[in-house]
């Protein structure tokens, strides 16, 4: 299993400085790779995460209550004790395995057809 860790981004380094208006207006059009990152703690409801892949990110105690992850992807991520309340998920991660997430910080797996 892969660690988290800092990504040497100047998009990741607004997220980590509370910026998010600023990686916002930022963020170029088309995917953003975020693969493997460190978001523990961070508070991203205000995140634009069309395209953002973060897939293996870990998002211990991260406030990501309103987002849209539906075009994210978030394969392998941990959610262990997130907020994710009004949160959209990919069709791919099933109720069950977000709760999995959250409660114990499992990775999440997507369903395969």
């Amino acid at each position: 299993m892969s660690r988290p860790q800092l990504l040497d981004s100047a998009l990741y380094a607004l997220l980590h400085k509370d910026d998010i208006a600023g990686f916002n207006q930022e963020r170029p059009q088309g995917p953003i790779d975020m693969r493997g990152g460190d978001f523990r703690g961070l508070d991203l409801r205000q995140l634009n995460a069309q395209d953002v892949d973060f897939t293996d990110s870990y998002f211990r105690s991260a406030d990501l209550r309103g987002l849209d992850l539906r075009t994210a992807c978030i394969e392998g991520a941990s959610l262990a004790h997130a907020q994710i309340s009004g949160a959209y998920f990919p069709v791919e991660v099933t109720a069950d395995e977000i709760l999995m997430s959250v409660n114990f910080g499992t990775r999440l797996r997507y369903r395969t057809k």
